[in-house]
């Protein structure tokens, strides 16, 4: 062999040895740029990402927000939390809405028993500020429709009718009331009609009483929004014997 040609020879050969050290062994793709670190990271904020998807596609949107959130604080700069930051806002005002409507929702008990010879359907809910005094609306087969406080101890201030102030989303009221002549400890509304009507269109009622245990007056918060006319059963009228 010529000397040029093996000079060519060994020229081409230098070549191939230096590309081959430039290129993946095996044939495998360049591995990424990012550190080992943050590629472990981005693979934590994916995985994440996924589970938050899963948790809106179960509508569980109280897991979802929690899930959203610890994306946004530990993988703040990740594709991840970009996606999230697009959907997370109105999940978690929707979440904070029905929090707030199940918690008012919660305030109410509804019941239907035997009372006094009859058939007695009652919607209770009790003050979050004041003393444990029970708005009730009552539907009884012999008595009709009523609504009164209730309260433990020896009862209310109130002489015949009596003038309960009180406020209706912030704007005052006087409810006429009365003291049952039986001697319960409860007040009794002169016009359940015009209460309920109220009632069925506020969110919150406060009510100012005199109780005669320290003859002391309280104000009696009752947080109303989450009354359901539908979980209060109506109930036939008793027939007359």
């Amino acid at each position: 062999m010529k000397p040029s040609l093996q000079r060519g020879s060994l020229a081409l050969l230098c070549a191939a040895w230096l590309l081959a050290g430039c290129s993946p062994q095996g044939g495998q793709p360049a591995a990424s740029g990012a550190p080992p670190q943050q590629q472990a990271q981005d693979a934590d904020a994916a995985r994440k990402l996924d589970t938050y998807q899963q948790l809106l596609r179960i509508k569980n949107d109280e897991m979802a927000v929690t899930e959203g959130h610890d994306i946004l604080d530990h993988y703040p700069n990740s594709a991840a939390a970009k996606e999230v930051q697009q959907s997370l806002p109105a999940i978690e005002q929707r979440w904070k809405e029905n929090s707030e409507k199940s918690r008012l929702a919660s305030m109410w008990l509804y019941q239907v028993s035997p009372m006094a010879g009859g058939t007695q359907s009652t919607a209770t809910i009790t003050p979050t500020t004041g003393d444990r005094v029970q708005l009730i609306l009552r539907r009884h087969t012999s008595w009709g429709q009523s609504v009164y406080l209730y309260g433990s101890g020896h009862g209310f201030v109130c002489h015949g009718n009596c003038a309960m102030a009180g406020t209706v989303d912030g704007k005052p009221v006087h409810i006429t009331v009365f003291a049952p002549p039986t001697g319960e400890p409860a007040l009794m509304v002169r016009d359940d009609k015009a209460f309920l009507g109220m009632l069925r269109k506020a969110k919150k009622i406060t009510l100012d009483v005199t109780l005669v245990d320290g003859t002391r007056t309280e104000t009696l918060t009752y947080e109303v929004g989450g009354f359901d006319p539908d979980k209060w059963a109506p109930l036939p009228k008793q027939k007359k014997s």
